[in-house]
């Protein structure tokens, strides 16, 4: 928790004019500063500014507050991310209490990392402008690529001269030590902004290539990417490097230009994505500024909910190639399955995203995407039925593909407009096609005992919410078939239930007993879970369980600490959903926010009962599937399947009618 004393030196610091001119262009208008809003499309300025007050405020949007409120909204930060934002800017020290030893001395060395890949940004930038290596060579291959001055200043691009350990010698010399340079894999302690030769001494890692420093959402230096340059790629191996994984860096949560890209992501409320650094780029130098890049690597979860925090639009924007095509059909279901909007743009044969925005304005690559890019169960369509004319086999593959995508989709009516399309573009019987939607979903939500052997138990044995190490959400992003009801947004809920039940209480103990024997609120919900061989199908979930493990593993804080260390979590996603549960804003049903009221005397009736309508809810949902199930002819003249899928039947039906009597027979269902 930020000490008072600090939050109270932050605000005094800070000057309402100067926090917002970093980022609004500010006119005197009498007592007051006047601009154009930040946070919408305005035309004439109706933002205005009070320094009396130490206030601000679109009178068009409503958006405004205080200079903290600001930086939050603007930036997309927590709180503690905006306090300690603006005590960098003011130079002020931030005090912390509530956290171990091992706690506080992770912070400082992520800190640490930070500071000197911020010191190595420079560097690097000052070696592409000033050193003659770096004007002749790297300087010359962005003007290549056509980059203007603003635009190389912008990205913080740079150098790294080709001299075994220019750079490392000069981090050594400033002070930062070997430790922070060199990478360990083990504990992600380090940079890897050099390693370790066969002599023992410090190699540049990234020697030789242009530099494109890769930003956090709040605009720190994480980790960089290096491209060696064509007439050197000969003999030293990958094209593009990055950072290796450490403390402060994982390429798979991060997405290359959304600090740049954020507030043209909000205001657009639209994301293109893109694969590559010179892709997004050259995009912003052409005026379309709402573009990020996955970094040439398949999507990953944690990036799409990443992107998912700015907007729930994305155009994909591919090369036109055999290979763009590919990508594109790769990213779709895995966005599709987070709720995002999703259309498909291939560029024409032989462009790529860099190209086209190089020979284009961009109003006309605007108007270009707005005209060509396709709504994905077109592009779908159109790419996997290209080669299947005449032939039944492949086109019924086909159409078992598109119903995968479809059925993947979390909201009710989005699917079902989604299968109209198809049945349309397919020319086929729209029935059909929500029939086998149907059958795929359901597939996901039978019993073990008809369908597979359960994987289940071997991830209970490690505990029903949690993951280990830096797989993270290996047992949360599992597919439908290893984990149960993937699928249902109600069962959604009722998780984010229990995470919230955890943010809020999850270091309290409560009477499991009539002998008063106490149980740890995290530890009876993950034990409940595990009996019960149930995996939490919410990455966010996964994560805000490991949290709270992590704390219970050393000397537990007490409640207000607690809570506060989700509100300052490194994990944005988890920060945020703190911040919305504590301040009862979250999207959780009306009867489940009334139960979650901060009474710690009720922990022993709430904590149970949220449990008990998790378990009630997937029960209920692996019934109505069975019963699905036995309705299929091919079911009825199977005896044997019959058989066994009502026996499943009989026994989930009386553990569903046990579970309602527990809980005095009023089941929350909505």
């Amino acid at each position: 928790m930020i000490e008072q004393s600090t939050v109270d030196r932050v605000m005094a610091a800070a000057d309402i004019v100067d926090v917002v001119k970093d980022f609004v262009a500010l006119r005197k208008a009498g007592a007051s500063y006047k601009g154009l809003c930040p946070f919408h499309e305005d035309r004439t300025p109706s933002f205005i500014v009070t320094p009396a007050k130490g206030l601000c405020k679109c009178f068009a949007c409503g958006a405004g507050g205080n200079a903290v409120k600001f930086v939050q909204m603007h930036e997309q930060l927590s709180w503690p991310e905006a306090i300690r934002y603006l005590a960098r800017k003011y130079g002020i020290e931030v005090e912390e209490r509530g956290v171990t030893d091992g706690q506080r001395e992770r912070s400082r060395e992520r800190e640490a990392l930070l500071v000197l890949n911020e010191w190595a940004c420079e560097w690097f930038q000052t070696m592409l402008h000033d050193d003659p290596d770096g004007i002749a060579i790297g300087m010359s291959y962005f003007r290549s690529r056509g980059f203007r001055d603003d635009t190389i200043r912008k990205f913080q691009l740079g150098f790294c001269p080709d001299r075994r350990d220019a750079m490392s010698q000069a981090a050594v010399k400033a002070g930062y030590g070997e430790r922070l340079l060199v990478n360990d894999e083990v504990t992600l302690q380090g940079t890897g902004l050099s390693f370790k030769n066969d002599k023992g001494g410090l190699t540049d890692r990234f020697r030789g290539r242009v530099m494109f420093p890769i930003h956090s959402v709040s605009g720190r230096v994480v980790g960089f990417g290096g491209r060696v340059l064509a007439k050197e790629t000969k003999g030293v191996g990958q094209k593009y490097v990055n950072s290796p994984g450490s403390l402060i860096y994982s390429k798979s949560r991060e997405l290359y230009g959304l600090y740049q890209a954020k507030q043209a992501i909000v205001k657009q409320d639209c994301c293109y994505l893109v694969e590559g650094y010179t892709d997004v780029i050259s995009m912003h130098q052409s005026g379309v500024e709402n573009v990020v890049a996955s970094s040439g690597t398949a999507l990953t979860e944690g990036q799409i909910a990443l992107l998912h925090r700015f907007t729930g639009n994305v155009t994909l924007l591919y090369d036109g190639d055999e290979a763009g095509r590919h990508a594109a059909l790769r990213g779709t279901d895995m966005l599709l399955s987070q709720g995002l909007n999703i259309k498909v743009l291939l560029l024409p044969e032989g462009e790529d995203p860099d190209s086209f925005a190089r020979s284009h304005r961009g109003d006309e690559f605007r108007r270009y995407i707005a005209r060509n890019e396709v709504d994905f169960i077109r592009f779908k369509t159109d790419i996997l039925l290209k080669d299947s004319h005449g032939d039944p086999v492949k086109k019924a593959e086909a159409v078992a593909d598109i119903v995968d995508s479809i059925a993947v989709i979390p909201d009710d009516i989005l699917r079902q407009t989604y299968a109209h399309e198809c049945a349309e573009q397919l020319q086929m019987a729209e029935s059909v096609i929500v029939k086998a939607i149907r059958d795929r979903r359901s597939r996901s939500l039978l019993p073990r005992s008809a369908e597979a052997p359960p994987v289940q138990k071997e991830s209970s044995e490690r505990g029903s919410a949690q993951t280990d190490g830096p797989a993270q959400d290996t047992a949360a992003t599992s597919s439908p078939n290893e984990s149960g009801n993937r699928d249902s947004a109600l069962t959604g809920r009722h998780e984010l239930a229990l995470a919230a039940a955890v943010i809020r209480w999850g270091g309290l103990s409560f009477p499991v007993s009539a002998e008063k024997e106490e149980a740890n609120v995290t530890s009876f919900i993950t034990d409940e879970l595990a009996t019960d061989g149930i995996v939490l199908s919410q990455p966010l979930c996964h994560r805000v369980f490991r949290l709270a493990e992590e704390m219970l593993a050393g000397e537990v804080p007490e409640q207000k600490a607690w809570v506060q260390r989700f509100l300052m979590s490194e994990d944005e996603a988890v920060a945020g959903f703190a911040e919305q549960v504590t301040s009862e804003r979250h999207t959780l049903s009306q009867s489940q926010q009334q139960r979650l009221k901060p009474d710690e005397d009720s922990l022993h009736t709430i904590v149970p009962r949220l449990i008990y309508e998790l378990k009630y809810v997937l029960i209920s949902e692996q019934v109505k599937a069975i019963q699905q199930q036995i309705r299929k002819p091919e079911t009825q003249a199977d005896a044997e399947a019959l058989q066994t899928l009502l026996a499943d039947f009989r026994d989930l039906s009386a553990i569903q009618k046990e579970i309602g009597r527990t809980m005095g027979g009023r089941v929350m269902k909505k």
